[in-house]
C-alpha cells in the first residue's frame, strides 16, 4: 500500500514539482495552497507525512504546524518543512512548533524521497 503525502505550498509551480516527484516515487499526493487550506484538507484525510512551506499567505507554515499538532489525530504524523529559508532561528521555531525535519528549496528529488522514507519509517 502506498503512503499518502500532504503538501502545503502557496506556489503552484512548487506544488506541481512536488506532485510529480512524489507520484513518480509511488506516493499518493494531496495538496493545499496555504496553512488554512492545509488544515481543511487534513480533516478529510490521513496523510503518512506532511510537507509544508513556511512563507504563505493567510496562515504561514508555523501556524499550520501548530494547528496540526493541536489535533491528537495528527500528533504523530511527521512534518517536513520545505522552504527557501535556512536560518537557525526559523529552524528552531519550526521544531518548537512540532516540525520533524527541514529541507531547503530547491529540493533534490532523491533527498526529498529519502527524507520522507526516514521520517515515515
Amino acid at each position: 500500500m502506498s503512503m499518502t503525502v500532504l503538501t502545503v505550498d502557496d506556489s503552484r509551480t512548487m506544488r506541481d514539482m512536488l506532485k510529480l516527484a512524489l507520484s513518480e516515487a509511488g506516493y499518493n499526493v494531496i495538496q493545499a495552497e496555504d496553512g488554512i487550506h492545509g488544515l481543511e484538507v487534513l480533516q478529510g484525510s490521513s496523510p503518512d507525512v506532511i510537507i509544508t512551506d513556511i512563507n504563505m499567505p493567510r496562515m504561514d507554515g508555523f501556524g499550520f504546524i501548530e494547528g496540526v499538532r493541536r489535533d491528537d489525530t495528527y500528533r504523530a504524523v511527521p512534518i517536513l518543512v520545505l522552504t527557501t529559508e535556512s536560518d537557525a532561528e526559523k529552524k528552531s521555531r519550526a521544531r518548537a512548533a512540532g516540525a520533524t525535519g527541514w529541507i531547503v528549496k530547491p529540493f533534490d528529488r532523491a533527498k526529498l524521497v529519502d527524507a520522507i522514507r526516514r521520517v515515515a519509517a
